[in-house]
């Protein structure tokens, strides 16, 4: 379980900095779906040079299709990628806008609560998950944490990387969106751990990242017809990197879920998101700044994860 709790916050850290990443690329491109469409491309370049020199891994790719053939996997189990797509828009569209706090804040509180039900009905690799007392208290403490760190950063900064037709949008909305993709990454990593439990990790990030960018390039393509594409790009190579980090925590995630559950997963990586944003506020200061109810978040949260793994031992 240790590994598994130590890959978690690993994961948290990587969607923070991706998080950072995407929001900026969006904001540049004024455009946060091409942004998200950019990172999911490169991470599909990064992992279709992996399956080209590694036998392994192609392998772990014939055994996907042989379990979807003889009903193994279930042809909804391969979508995950399609929350991924949402997630990783969601971070071009709004980071820009309502911050890396206010954007982890809604993305964590619809995921520790979807966690719940994932775990409950067994749609992850490890199966039923009884709801006990104390993870209801965990998942709890876990929202209650990421609200504290949030708190003083409600008011919306910077400018909404959307089309022209969408500009205007209440910074409700912008929250709301996250929020729904928390929801749908809960659910993204119990199915990609069923495929990862089938062929691998990384069997299960290209799943994902086939799909999702399918889908970005069907929403991209409706955005250039009706708005145009982006009038330049930006040079900066490090605004390129986030397909590179979403293929390392995808994989990461197909394998810890296997060992910690849905909802342990979640916490870990929300204590990992805040943490990070510490580090990051710290390091490459936003205008925001750093507040002392981020750093009274991230305690209660790594309290909540305290409680939560109390539950599995």
């Amino acid at each position: 379980m240790r590994l598994g709790l130590f890959a978690g916050f690993g994961i948290g850290a990587g969607v923070a900095v991706q998080g950072r990443i995407n929001g900026a690329l969006g904001a540049r491109l004024e455009d946060g779906i091409a942004a998200a469409t950019i990172s999911f491309g490169v991470g599909l370049v990064v992992l279709g040079v992996a399956f080209a020199v590694s036998g392994r891994l192609r392998d772990g790719g014939r055994r996907v299709r042989l379990a979807l053939a003889e009903g193994g996997l279930r042809p909804w189990q391969l979508l995950g990628g399609l929350c991924g797509a949402f997630f990783v828009a969601c971070q071009g569209l709004t980071v820009a806008a309502i911050g890396v706090t206010a954007f982890t804040v809604a993305t964590v509180a619809g995921q520790l609560l979807s966690s719940l039900a994932v775990d409950r009905l067994g749609l992850g690799p490890s199966g039923r998950t009884p709801v006990t007392v104390v993870r209801l208290v965990g998942a709890a403490l876990g929202v209650a944490a990421v609200l504290v760190a949030g708190f003083g950063h409600h008011r919306a900064t910077g400018g909404l990387s959307v089309p022209d037709a969408l500009r205007g949008t209440p910074t409700v909305l912008l929250i709301a969106l996250p929020a729904l993709a928390g929801i749908g990454l809960a659910w993204q990593q119990a199915v990609n751990g069923k495929v990862g439990a089938v062929g691998g990790a990384m069997s299960a990030a290209m799943v994902n990242f086939c799909v999702g960018l399918a889908g970005l390039l069907v929403i991209e393509a409706v955005v250039i017809a009706t708005s145009g594409g982006p009038a330049a790009f930006p040079t900066e190579p490090w605004l390129y990197t986030g397909g590179f980090i979403g293929v390392a925590f995808i994989a990461l995630a197909a394998m810890a879920v296997r060992w910690i559950g849905v909802l342990l997963l979640g916490l870990t990586s929300v204590a990992g998101q805040l943490l990070a944003s510490v580090v990051l506020d710290v390091l490459t200061p936003t205008s925001a700044g750093l507040s002392a109810t981020a750093i009274v978040g991230c305690v209660l949260t790594l309290v909540a994860v305290a409680i939560a793994t109390r539950s599995q031992s």
